[in-house]
């Protein structure tokens, strides 16, 4: 990879392809390759503009007569816990995440499958490999990491970690502006926890200790149901054609 083409990244469109969130409609895609040293300040960037990372790959939806995804990002700072967010909190108040560099463990594939397999089957990562997780996680040019959830220990209050198995996991970048929640999987025999909100909720409180005034959820759909639980964390911004709109509700 020369000079040049790290610092003028080039852009490719994917061909049309079944949309996985609403149906009888196709997908296409812009992306660009995230390598070198530069990879970092594009992926900042290019997140700031919508786009979303998958190993070194940012991409974002280039659908024709459709606008469907729309990129969200939750206001640290002024975010209002609800009721039922507060009793999400309440029911994982066992749980302790921990930072972890981007390596990948067997413990993590091993949940990683088991979260698929039940809540993916029939998505686009069902078949990924060992090999292929050890590169989602561990093959990046950008600053990120890996937060474990486990269940506080008698030694949590000392070693900010929990104890027993993972429970759950989220694959984080860190932007200038904010934390950005790539990939996250959970025990999918723990559905009552709400653990994908209570992962969100703990990425809010990490990016308040860490003064970045955002936390990235990646893309809100209207009308797919999988993804309406992102609509729960506000205050929060939308990226529409002016730019990033307050939403209160």
């Amino acid at each position: 990879m020369t000079r040049h083409q790290t610092d003028n990244p080039q852009f490719y469109l994917t061909a049309p392809t079944p949309c996985p969130y609403l149906p009888e409609r196709e997908e296409r895609k812009v992306f660009t390759h995230l390598v070198g040293e530069r990879a970092g300040v594009l992926n900042d960037i290019l997140t700031q503009g919508g786009f979303r990372r998958s190993q070194n790959i940012a991409y974002r939806p280039a659908c024709e007569n459709c606008n469907a995804c729309v990129s969200v990002r939750v206001l640290t700072d002024e975010f209002r816990m609800s009721r039922n967010l507060t009793r999400v909190a309440n029911r994982n108040a066992d749980i302790r995440g921990s930072d972890n560099c981007a390596s990948p463990t067997t413990d993590q594939y091993g949940l990683f499958r088991d979260y698929l397999d039940a809540r993916h089957a029939d998505g686009g990562m069902a078949d990924m490999s060992v090999l292929d997780y050890a590169m989602m996680v561990g093959e990046s040019h950008v600053d990120t990491m890996i937060v474990e959830y486990r269940r506080r220990g008698p030694d949590s209050g000392v070693t900010g970690k929990g104890d027993g198995p993972l429970v759950a996991a989220a694959l984080t970048d860190i932007l200038s502006d904010g934390l950005s929640m790539v990939y996250s999987f959970f025990d999918p025999d723990l559905g009552d926890r709400s653990l994908g909100s209570f992962m969100i909720l703990d990425h809010i409180k990490r990016a308040r200790r860490m003064g970045l005034p955002y936390v990235y959820l990646g893309y809100w759909v209207e009308g797919s149901p999988k993804m309406d639980y992102k609509r729960r964390f506000l205050p929060q911004e939308r990226l529409g054609s002016r730019g990033w709109v307050r939403m209160e509700r």
